[in-house]
């Protein structure tokens, strides 16, 4: 009785894995996407907390070096790099912080990430095309 594996077996085998290979690469990019899109968050919510005590101290909002980021504010493995934009004629009564994705992020789908003043949260809930089911925030 001959021992082994037929070379239609292989195959059949080899088929099997290359199915399953590719609906688990698609998801595992989605999913690593998404837990880099969290140090994205966390810089933005730390620009928005830290903006908030310089608030209540000074009565307006203040830049990135004044709040104790040194520049280029980047996340914690360097996935986000952030910027800030005070109010519009230097009323410095608002402020809108973004993290832009970078290296291997930058193919993300929900792209850059916001947060303003009022706490609102781009890109929003509702903006299905870039935020599918509210998944960017």
């Amino acid at each position: 009785m001959p021992r082994g594996f037929s070379l239609i077996e292989l195959l059949a085998a080899l088929a099997i894995a290359a199915v399953l290979a590719a609906l688990a690469v698609p998801a595992y990019r989605q999913h690593a996407y998404r837990v880099r899109r969290i140090e994205g968050k966390e810089l933005l919510l730390r620009i928005a907390q830290a903006q908030e005590r310089y608030y209540a101290s000074y009565g307006r909002y203040g830049a990135l070096a004044e709040l104790g980021f040194a520049e280029p504010v980047q996340s914690v493995r360097g996935h986000y790099l952030a910027r800030l934009s005070l109010g519009s004629g230097g009323s410095m009564q608002s402020f809108i912080a973004t993290a832009q994705p970078v290296r291997v992020q930058k193919d993300d789908r929900c792209g850059a990430l916001a947060i303003d003043d009022t706490g609102r949260k781009l890109p929003e809930a509702g903006d299905a095309a870039a935020n599918g089911n509210g998944a960017c925030w």
